[in-house]
């Protein structure tokens, strides 16, 4: 077997409803096989693999065991000569995985592989790309002196700044939403550090894979959507995880001093403060216009009769001539895709194109009665039922 996508999942049903479709489409003509590691979701998300994707391996865990362990019993049953590390609110490309093994397989060195992720408004997450975060590294990114000059080698380096976001390249830390290795390395390597829970063991595993000799590798002839957020509410608890995810990093692998932990200590209490912040959820308002990109009318009606607005559907050729309009005196505007009618390669395409347009966007999946998005990467996503 080729390929092992393991998804974590914890109560986000139908974003991982979503990404099933997408990586069923991209597995197509592969041989591989989908594992969901179910962390004892609240919702319905069992039920729902069960009745939609018989497929899939279901494993039901009886409690939430965080992230580490969650993937590393996923792996355990996987047969692929690769695995997929994968995230429930991502989208992938129906070529993504194709590309990304016949890259692994040109790779004499091969670590980890990870791609181009974009969030659900289209623009680029950084974070798909990062250096090991040393005191200096971690200096530039808390108090955001990364910003003053990104692709330098002195002050760029968390984002990995020498590697634009479309270039091939070698970087230290990839994010857990999306990465690919060799079974066997994962295996040889241990999986996952069990002592985390959620957050800092991606990089930790991606320093692990470096400190064996093996080299990590940013894709970015592929891009996937990463709805940042949506198994986490930034509350207190995600701010203790935190916290405790980064100081079992820094005892662990670069051997601080007692000043530079003190200073750390503060710097991600000051960190995460802010990123629970941004992360409140904040009114939403429904769009004043939408755009539907399909040929299906009836689907358009149904979207109407539920949005109680009225909806310009287009098709996918007339797109340059749609997205080339001024939205600025349309109000709010909103672009349904139909992943019926398009593929995920073009929705995220279309996405990525359009991202500075002020646009929001949202994905109705194939054979499914919802539609599904997110506005920002710093607020939970949204679906709406029709």
């Amino acid at each position: 077997m080729q390929l092992s996508v393991i998804i974590l999942n914890y109560n986000v049903r139908y974003f991982l409803e979503q990404c099933l479709l997408s990586v069923r489409e991209a597995i197509h003509g592969l041989d591989a096989e989908i594992i969901v590691v179910d962390n004892n979701s609240p919702d319905d998300s069992c039920q729902m693999i069960k009745e939609r994707f018989p497929d899939v391996i279901l494993i039901e865990n009886k409690e939430n065991v965080g992230f580490p362990k969650g993937n590393n019993i996923g792996v355990e049953k996987a047969k692929g000569e690769y695995v997929c590390i994968l995230n429930p609110d991502t989208v992938v490309a129906e070529d993504t995985f194709t590309k990304i093994i016949a890259f692994a397989r040109n790779q004499t060195d091969l670590g980890i592989i990870g791609c181009r992720l974009i969030d659900g408004t289209g623009n680029f997450l950084p974070e798909s790309k990062r250096s090991i975060p040393t005191p200096w590294v971690s200096f530039t990114k808390i108090f955001g002196l990364y910003k003053l000059a990104p692709t330098s080698n002195w002050l760029g380096r968390y984002y990995a700044g020498h590697l634009q976001e479309s270039q091939t390249g070698k970087a230290d830390v990839l994010v857990g939403a999306f990465m690919v290795l060799e079974r066997t390395l994962y295996t040889e390597v241990g999986g996952f550090d069990e002592r985390y829970f959620m957050y800092g063991e991606d990089i930790d595993f991606s320093y692990t894979v470096l400190k064996k000799g093996k080299s990590n590798y940013y894709f970015p002839e592929t891009s996937i959507i990463h709805y940042k957020g949506e198994s986490t509410v930034k509350d207190g608890t995600y701010m203790k995880r935190f916290q405790k995810g980064m100081e079992l990093f820094y005892q662990k692998n670069l051997k601080a001093s007692v000043f530079f932990m003190l200073f750390m200590k503060l710097g991600t209490l000051f960190f995460s403060f802010i990123k629970m912040f941004r992360g409140k959820p904040k009114q939403k308002t429904k769009p004043e216009n939408y755009i539907f990109i399909s040929d299906n009318d009836i689907l358009k009606e149904k979207l109407q009769n539920t949005l109680k607005k009225n909806i310009q559907i287009q098709k996918f050729e007339n797109q340059k001539a749609v997205f080339s309009q001024t939205f600025s005196g349309l109000g709010s505007v909103e672009v349904i895709l139909d992943a019926d009618y398009l593929t995920f390669k073009e929705c995220i395409s279309i996405m990525e194109a359009n991202k500075d347009k002020n646009l929001t966007f949202k994905i109705l999946p194939k054979d499914s009665d919802f539609i599904i998005g997110s506005n920002s990467n710093n607020e939970r996503g949204e679906f709406v039922l029709f």
